[in-house]
């Protein structure tokens, strides 16, 4: 499958660049949906997209290449590439968490509900995103031999699978957000929603990944934050009564 989306000139521009592009887009229509709707400011919503788009990158690229150091020591300009691929998300979701902590503070707003709303989105930029990942060729499945695998090239397309369970978990969400709640709880879903889903899809993985033991690196990150999740669900409910 070719990366490259398009030409400019003699310069190709990359799908995976097109489709985060895209993915930062729909998360800025849902949070300027839901500012509208919860009459924040008219900037509210491109101030979280440009703090999340800082944050998040920084993050997700720090983390990719501290993980693939031995090949950017050798090309310190491929660094900056990152219209190529080469994100790690988990690593984004820190630095974008961090970026907004740092924006609520700034702001003096309820950080737990400032969360809800920007988890709300999160899902479906990345679903974005991963379509990115598919059309790249990167993040990609192990060898099968069911017909699935043709969407891969012969490997099982966890890209899509991925996409496909984050368009769910948005719904879920933005359901679940709509319906009020105590502040907190959009973001414990979500802990326990997309690293169940990621801790199965490693499994399909193929491409190289970090172990450590019997599962990878991502997998042990997810069980953290699905243990959180649910310690986050129960102390909310506990609240109720």
């Amino acid at each position: 499958m070719d990366p490259v989306c398009f030409h400019i000139g003699a310069r190709p521009v990359y799908w995976f660049g097109v489709l985060a592009a895209m993915g930062f887009g729909a998360a800025l229509w849902h949070w300027t949906r839901l500012a509208r709707i919860e009459r924040k400011p008219a900037e509210y919503a491109s101030d979280v997209v440009l703090w999340i788009m800082v944050g998040g990158i920084l993050g997700a690229r720090l983390t990719y290449v501290v993980a693939n150091w031995e090949v950017y020591a050798a090309d310190l300009v491929g660094i900056l590439r990152i219209d190529r691929g080469g994100l790690i998300f988990y690593g984004g979701f820190i630095g974008g968490t961090l970026a907004v902590l740092l924006l609520g503070m700034r702001r003096r707003e309820n950080l737990l509900s400032l969360g809800d709303l920007v988890v709300s989105g999160v899902p479906l930029g990345h679903a974005f995103g991963r379509v990115g990942c598919y059309l790249n060729g990167c993040c990609h499945g192990d060898w099968t031999r069911h017909w699935i695998g043709q969407l891969g090239g012969g490997r099982q397309p966890v890209q899509l699978y991925e996409a496909v369970g984050d368009v769910v978990i948005y719904y879920f969400l933005a359901k679940q957000y709509a319906r009020g709640g105590r502040a907190g709880s959009i973001v414990a879903l979500y802990l326990v929603t997309y690293p169940a889903l990621r801790f199965m899809l490693e499994f399909l993985r193929g491409d190289e990944r970090h172990m450590m033991g019997p599962l990878s690196l991502a997998q042990w990150i997810s069980i953290g934050l699905l243990v959180s999740g649910i310690v986050a669900l129960q102390r909310l409910r506990m609240r109720r009564t």
